[in-house]
């Protein structure tokens, strides 16, 4: 069908920006994840009662990238039976928090436990170790941008990457069926840990930030709004800023991808802008799915959540 809404995705569909990757990318996070491999969790997980009958839920604390506890929501289903469970890992948007246990009543509905995590610093209950040694913008996204070792997005990556360790690591988890979930933020965290880590199964991306960034950090309303006021009041560090972002982009990061992802965009959307997400989409080589709503702005629907319940149920429920 010709006409403008088919044409729009069919241009998405075509979209092949040039790589913005360093030649060392894969060497570098060969050896970043090699150097976090061993790098303990020194993890606490307490029981938290709640009024839900059907649930129960846990209080956890792990460390990620350096001494931070991390907070978590580990939630499991009540009614299952003693068989090993499914368990989505999930990362919530930009200034959002982990919420709370009751957020997850449709997965364990599923019979899928599930680990919900703050990011680091921003709206949970974790705090934010991260060395500091230049001024930022506001927001988070700033911290030490001026190189790979020293910035947030490193820190938040590894994070990331050490909930799917910890959620493989428990007793009622199959670890051979773990979803990395998330939206927008978490969604870009979601697709990152696809392509660096080998604990999930499958992932869901909402919406994902993280993708195409030199192009979001000139065009998008994203937290890359951040880094451009950074690069405005310090312009000669614009290229120390996009050489940081390049290793975090999931753009140069697709051909990582070697598990089923499955994808949604919105048309209308300035934040995570449907040119991003396209740009490192049209990049994976594994098994994808994507679905685009043409109407939809920055927003993760009762549409796109079905739908990604449908594909985690096809691909990990027995």
């Amino acid at each position: 069908m010709s006409n403008a809404v088919y044409r729009r995705i069919e241009d998405l569909e075509k979209l092949n920006p040039p790589l913005t990757a360093r030649p060392d990318l894969d060497e570098y996070w060969d050896l970043t994840l090699k150097q976090f491999a061993d790098k303990p969790l020194n993890a606490t997980k307490t029981l938290v009662e709640t009024p839900f009958t059907y649930m129960q839920a846990y209080r956890v604390e792990f460390e990620g990238f350096d001494e931070t506890p991390i907070h978590g929501w580990y939630v499991l289903p009540r009614f299952h039976i003693h068989e090993k469970l499914p368990c989505v890992v999930i990362y919530h948007g930009y200034g959002g928090s982990k919420g709370n246990p009751e957020d997850y009543a449709s997965y364990l509905l599923m019979g899928v436990a599930v680990f919900a995590i703050d990011v680091r610093g921003q709206a949970g209950e974790t705090g934010n170790l991260l060395r500091q040694d230049f001024g930022t913008a506001r927001g988070w996204v700033t911290q030490g941008i001026l190189h790979r070792d020293t910035c947030y997005y490193k820190a938040i990556t590894i994070d990331a990457l050490k909930a799917l360790d910890w959620a493989s690591e428990q007793p009622e988890v199959d670890a051979s069926r773990i979803c990395a979930l998330g939206g927008s933020q978490g969604g870009g965290l979601a697709m990152i840990a696809a392509a660096l880590s080998d604990k999930p199964a499958i992932a869901v991306p909402h919406i994902p930030n993280m993708c195409q960034m030199d192009f979001g950090i000139l065009n998008s309303t994203s937290s890359l709004m951040e880094a451009a006021a950074f690069i405005e009041r310090f312009p000669e560090h614009l290229d120390a800023v996009l050489t940081t972002l390049s290793y975090y982009d999931n753009m140069n990061l697709a051909h990582r991808i070697r598990i089923p992802i499955f994808v949604t965009v919105g048309l209308k959307d300035p934040v995570t802008m449907p040119e991003t997400i396209y740009a490192a989409y049209n990049r994976v080589e594994s098994e994808k799915t994507i679905v685009p709503y043409p109407f939809t702005g920055h927003a993760v629907t009762g549409d796109q959540n079905r739908k990604a319940m449908e594909f985690i149920a096809a691909k990990l429920m027995k």
